[in-house]
């Protein structure tokens, strides 16, 4: 018997990119599938990604892809392709080589289409993209993400994640240490969380915490399970990094550092769970080797008193 899907329509959008990249597109996302609803809705991302690809309704496949290379496109040319990844030709030549029949990406040359503006926040860009686009109306806060289909290691956690792409955007590990320190001693379940390579990070935080071994979840998790940590959490205190766009996706009360990249670029939407703190101009530098001015620039009495008035899950 055939498969009664093989004969629809397909739809292809390229997205690979970080974890933020990836949360950060799913309004997009789900707005390109509401402009084609009887088309398969492929997304290419990284195959890092592809567990929490999967937990996004709107996709019916995930095609593993890295960024700017060919995909590996095996089947007839899709019915759609959507650039989601850049305003250039580097990335729209991609989407363009699987021979779509409609083809949308931003204006470049060689390739009409919507205006790129630099100050749009990333989330709204999109939106935009698909809006003018295929004609749909696009909603910036459809971000919300499934619960993965795991246990969470621990619910009902206060998530402190000290760790960062690059070192600007690292608030110091001291400083989280005593929000940390406050949280436990406030009677919070505080756990650190952190990729691989931010284990020994994650220690130092929970050492000088005074908060024993197994609140270190760093290494530990994958990353479905550090979502259902999340999306299971208290509250979530972070940088500007994947962990707090999950915070946003599941709804979960967030304090959120910003320091090289403003909040109007990349902050959460406005809604009273999620504060951010921020006193740059924006013109740091998002892949500095240095902790950058604005983030040095937030203390720790100003985090402790954001996250006691967070309101409480419920609420």
């Amino acid at each position: 018997m055939g498969d009664p899907g093989a004969a629809r329509p397909t739809a292809v959008v390229l997205r690979p990119l970080g974890l933020g990249d990836l949360l950060t597109g799913v309004p997009a996302i789900r707005a390109v599938r509401a402009a084609v609803p009887g088309h398969r809705l492929v997304l290419a991302t990284t195959e890092a990604l592809r567990p929490l690809a999967e937990l996004i309704d709107a996709v019916d496949e995930v095609l593993p892809a890295r960024e700017l290379e060919p995909l590996d496109w095996a089947g007839p040319p899709p019915e759609l392709a959507v650039d989601l990844h850049g305003k250039g030709p580097a990335s729209h030549a991609i989407v363009a080589a699987v021979h779509p029949g409609r083809l949308l990406t931003f204006a470049s040359p060689g390739y009409p289409g919507p205006t790129w503006y630099p100050g749009e926040h990333e989330v709204r860009r999109w939106c935009r993209l698909v809006s003018e686009g295929l004609g749909v109306e696009a909603d910036p806060d459809a971000l919300d993400l499934a619960v993965p289909p795991v246990p969470a290691p621990v619910t009902g956690a206060s998530v402190v994640h000290p760790g960062a792409a690059y070192p600007g955007r690292r608030w110091p590990p001291d400083r989280f240490a005593a929000v940390a320190r406050h949280l436990a001693d406030a009677g919070h379940d505080v756990r650190i969380t952190g990729g691989p390579a931010e284990v020994e990070l994650a220690r130092a935080v929970a050492s000088a915490a005074g908060l024993p071994d197994d609140a270190v979840l760093a290494g530990r998790t994958t990353s479905t399970e550090l979502a259902a940590v999340v999306a299971a959490a208290r509250l979530v205190v972070c940088g500007d990094t994947g962990v707090a766009h999950l915070a946003t996706a599941y709804r979960r009360p967030s304090v959120v550092l910003f320091g090289p990249v403003s909040p109007e670029l990349w902050g959460p939407p406005p809604r009273p769970q999620h504060v951010v703190l921020w006193h740059g101009d924006g013109t740091g530098d998002p892949w500095g080797t240095e902790l950058d001015p604005a983030l040095a620039a937030i203390t720790v009495d100003e985090v402790t008193a954001a996250v006691d008035a967070l309101p409480t899950p419920g609420d």
